[in-house]
């Protein structure tokens, strides 16, 4: 479980977050929805510690993160995975390598132990041979794959995906959010996707919050988000392509 509470950021004199308080389940896809610019990914950076922010207090399983030294909240780090927008592989490591790199910043494994591991997370993100690729010898959708392989070489307790489907067609966006859902529920972890990508939120969005200029707007899940009354939320909602044709009469 992850936990940020009364949140706010600041970019000199703008808040870009406004008293933000969240709860992210174990063994659930949590979505935090919204318009660009509205904060979802800077809510997500002062999470996982690269923003730090004027007030509130992040915590992960009650071990109080947003407090701890630089040291204490590596840690932590060790035990997160951190898919990125656009993948955010290293253009110059093949895949395997890329993979390899978690395990070798903060591991002691041996070489064949990590080749061994980055194998194991390459063919549970379904690609094979494609080890000694680079990055532009790849699809959109390998890439995205192949970072999620990355993000979960380290066995993971919480998962921090930012925009997923950012750039893909949308039946490899289907098969990234299915590949998010199985892999949450296979080991059993906190995972905490950012999205506007309305059919995210319905085919994995097990626990939603909206956030709307900065402060949490609506929370719920995907079963009741086709029925708010929210103005903001319903805008949103039915601004997308998918759900335009599903508006209630």
């Amino acid at each position: 479980m992850i936990e940020g509470i009364n949140i706010t950021k600041r970019f000199g004199d703008r808040i870009v977050l406004e008293n933000v308080t969240v709860r992210f389940d174990k063994g659930k896809t949590n979505l935090i929805i919204g318009q660009s610019g509205m904060g979802k990914t800077v809510l997500l950076k002062c999470l996982v510690g690269l923003f730090d922010f004027e007030q509130g207090e992040v915590f992960y399983d009650n071990r109080l993160f947003s407090k701890m030294s630089f040291t204490e909240k590596k840690s932590i780090r060790k035990e997160i995975g951190m898919l990125f927008q656009g993948g955010a592989l290293f253009d110059s490591m093949t895949a395997e390598q890329n993979v390899m790199f978690p395990l070798t910043m903060f591991t002691t494994m041996l070489p064949d132990e990590k080749r061994d591991r980055a194998n194991f997370c390459l063919s549970r993100v379904n690609l094979e041979n494609v080890n000694d690729m680079l990055p532009s010898e790849l699809s959109g959708g390998m890439k995205k794959r192949v970072a999620i392989a990355r993000a979960i070489a380290l066995n993971p307790q919480y998962l921090f995906c930012d925009e997923p489907n950012s750039g893909l067609d949308p039946q490899t966006a289907n098969l990234i959010d299915e590949l998010i859902k199985e892999i949450t529920l296979e080991y059993d972890i906190t995972t905490v996707v950012v999205t506007h990508d309305m059919n995210s939120v319905l085919e994995i969005g097990q626990k939603v919050y909206f956030i709307y200029k900065g402060k949490l707007w609506w929370e719920g899940d995907r079963d009741n988000i086709l029925h708010t009354v929210n103005p903001e939320l319903k805008a949103f909602v039915f601004n997308s392509e998918l759900t335009r044709r599903l508006k209630p009469v």
